[in-house]
């Protein structure tokens, strides 16, 4: 059973065979296991009705695995809230966009007690090829957001690659074959760049998305005192582009803030 908070995407699953929820309560009453995948720590809140009186119901007795990304902090007080109300709680954020979501190639990292990671794992098979147990809450969601960190400053040094190739007449294509073939080859490297040379920058991972992530790496460096010099260079060039009204389009177009105007809205 599936619920979607805006009604239109939960279509494409209804067609597929998926019964879909009219609300969340009903989403709630109807399964033992819930797993959360939401934009915000808001919308956490309000689909667990953690601010009124149904959230007791709502995680006693539950299996609650959220899979969205949030700060540390928040992540270990909602486990603490659910815990306390009688259900079980799983950390599982994911590195892995669209694609890889869509073939069932996405990696989590889970973190909660050992039962519950049992449970989540089985649960989580059809998304994740891969499962990497990382300790107690808020464990995974600190080591996804130093993927984080790894994934956002090499994007943007892709792009300050291909713009430097570019404007010295280099051929893209052939740029990106050196890049996709050689040790510095990798999934994102080759679609990243396959986005650059063609310009087309539909969104796998947003722009926007990418600068919320950003701010809570930085959030996470400067609580645990880590250097992030690289970080805070890749998070003010997605702000920029975010704010040239971009922030729709995939994070390959963060290469408008090397050239402006060669990125199409």
């Amino acid at each position: 059973m599936v619920y979607n908070r805006s009604p239109g995407p939960a279509d494409a699953l209804r067609a597929l065979g998926a019964s879909v929820a009219d609300t969340s309560a009903q989403l709630f009453a109807s399964c033992d296991a819930i797993i959360l995948m939401l934009a915000d720590d808001a919308a956490v809140d309000a689909i667990l009705a953690r601010r009124e009186s149904d959230f007791g119901a709502r995680a006693q007795g539950r299996l609650i695995i959220n899979m969205g990304t949030h700060s540390p902090e928040f992540s270990l007080a909602l486990s603490n809230d659910i815990v306390a109300a009688g259900g079980s709680f799983v950390e599982a954020p994911v590195s892995g966009s669209r694609g890889p979501a869509e073939s069932g190639e996405l990696v989590a990292m889970l973190a909660g007690k050992a039962n519950a990671i049992a449970q989540a794992r089985a649960l989580l098979g059809s998304m994740c090829s891969t499962t990497v147990v990382a300790g107690a809450v808020p464990t995974a969601l600190a080591m996804k957001l130093a993927v984080n960190l790894y994934l956002i400053a090499s994007v943007t040094a892709l792009a300050e690659a291909a713009h430097l190739a570019r404007l010295s007449d280099v051929n893209l294509d052939q740029f990106a074959e050196v890049i996709g073939s050689g040790a510095l080859g990798s999934a994102v490297a080759r679609a990243k760049l396959d986005k650059i040379r063609r310009d087309d920058f539909s969104p796998q991972a947003a722009i926007a998305d990418v600068v919320k992530n950003a701010r809570l790496v930085e959030g996470l460096a400067a609580k645990v005192r880590a250097q992030a010099p690289l970080l805070k260079e890749s998070r003010m060039r997605f702000e920029s582009v975010a704010a040239a009204g971009l922030g729709g389009l995939d994070m390959a177009a963060v290469y408008a803030s090397y050239a402006p105007g060669t990125v199409p809205e």
